[in-house]
């Protein structure tokens, strides 16, 4: 099936590592030309190395904390330095600290909501003209399944991507008449640092497998494949969707 992303020009934010670096991966396979972002530099230029030698392709990689705003506008200029229109926005972030709500301080709420909301506000509204003034455009947001089930001991998350996926709803109204899709992707537990890292830190964790129908973890490369096919031609008539990759884990009907 050809998905149409020959040449398009595609930036996946936190893409260093874990699902963006896939997602990023996934593009770079379809011919897409990449972006990558990542506060890592090391991280960062490997995973430019692993594209480019995959795929015999060359990747623009821009380091940059986008939770940070200076650091974001910094990142921002440089991909209009280099590419004048964005043809897919990817959105994602690392995850927010683990933690009940008594636990967690107003510092952490502030950084979360700067980490997932502004960060995505302020990169859909740098290139959303450009996707307007072509008439076409996909954007992408990665959140979570805590989206539509919350997940115990992640508040932090589980509030602010909610605003994330509001925002996407909203977007895809606003935005169907310029030719611009709009969903949001939530991805289940999948085998990568981030879920590591919380097994290691809260043990109740390991138990989750036994809670998806799958009876396993997902894999990074799964997940990407649905957000590649969300950014291609081929679904031109979707939007204002949030898509579970979760192996079932999500008990609503809806």
């Amino acid at each position: 099936m050809d998905l149409g992303l020959k040449n398009k020009v595609a930036f996946i934010a936190a893409s260093s590592d874990g699902l963006g670096k896939a997602v990023a991966m996934e593009l770079a396979n379809e011919g897409a030309t990449i972006i990558i972002n990542g506060r890592n530099k090391t991280k960062l230029e490997n995973t430019r190395n692993d594209i480019e030698q995959a795929y015999n392709t060359k990747v623009l990689a821009i380091s940059g904390d986008l939770a940070n705003s200076e650091e974001r506008e910094g990142v921002i200029k440089t991909i209009f330095s280099h590419y004048s229109t964005i043809d897919i926005l990817v959105t994602n972030t690392g995850g927010p600290p683990s933690g009940k709500f008594e636990d967690l301080s107003m510092d952490d709420w502030n950084n979360t909501y700067k980490l997932l909301l502004a960060s995505t506000v302020s990169l859909i509204k740098a290139i959303l003209p450009g996707m307007k003034d072509q008439h076409w455009g996909r954007i992408i947001a990665i959140t979570s399944q805590a989206v539509k089930q919350p997940v115990d001991n992640l508040i932090l998350s589980n509030s602010v991507r909610a605003s994330v996926a509001g925002l996407m709803k909203t977007l895809a109204s606003e935005l169907g008449e310029h030719n611009i899709t709009v969903n949001n992707v939530m991805p289940g537990y999948t085998k990568t640092n981030r879920l590591l890292s919380l097994i290691e830190s809260n043990p109740s964790f390991k138990s989750a497998i036994d809670e998806i129908p799958l009876k396993r973890f997902g894999n990074p490369e799964e997940f990407a494949a649905a957000v590649t096919f969300l950014a291609s031609e081929r679904a031109s008539y979707i939007t204002g969707t949030s898509l579970a990759v979760d192996g079932g884990w999500i008990k609503h009907i809806l």
